[in-house]
């Protein structure tokens, strides 16, 4: 059996998660991006990382551009975390989303909103590709439905 995909970030895109992840920390977010934390699986310890909230048909996803990554397995065992831009902290539920079809129609969303940015990431599939081409690439890019705790 093949591993899940999963596309590790390389030195420069490390060092820029870091940074966005500092700025959004302290009240700064570039066109929409949060600071995920999500408590980690093996350690407990709250682990967090830079993400795009994307906002579909008036619900809110995580989509993960990289594929299997450790926050994706996090929030499987989590459940949940929190969404950080500055002070401001929203816990969350989260729900993933195992219906390729309904993914698919998500992730084509996802990349019309932010293809500039995690393209590279998708394996040549774009916003602009046809239905089968997306639903081939649904299983490598988890996707969950968060729900914001009031």
């Amino acid at each position: 059996m093949s591993q899940p995909y999963y596309l590790q970030g390389s030195p420069f895109a490390i060092r820029m998660n870091s940074a966005i992840g500092w700025l959004a920390r302290h009240g700064v977010s570039l066109l929409g991006s949060q600071e995920l934390s999500v408590r980690g699986r093996k350690s407990g310890q709250l682990q967090r990382i830079p993400v795009n909230l994307h906002t579909y048909e008036g619900v809110q996803y995580l989509v993960s551009a990289r594929g299997h990554s450790q926050w994706v397995r996090n929030m499987r065992a989590a459940g949940g975390g929190e969404l950080r831009v500055g002070r401001r902290t929203r816990a969350f539920t989260a729900v993933e989303i195992a219906d390729d079809e309904q993914k698919m129609t998500i992730v084509r969303a996802y990349l019309e909103r932010w293809g500039w940015e995690v393209n590279q990431y998708f394996q040549g599939v774009t916003a602009k590709s046809t239905d089968a081409e997306l639903l081939a690439a649904c299983p490598d890019h988890p996707v969950f439905r968060i729900t914001i705790e009031s």
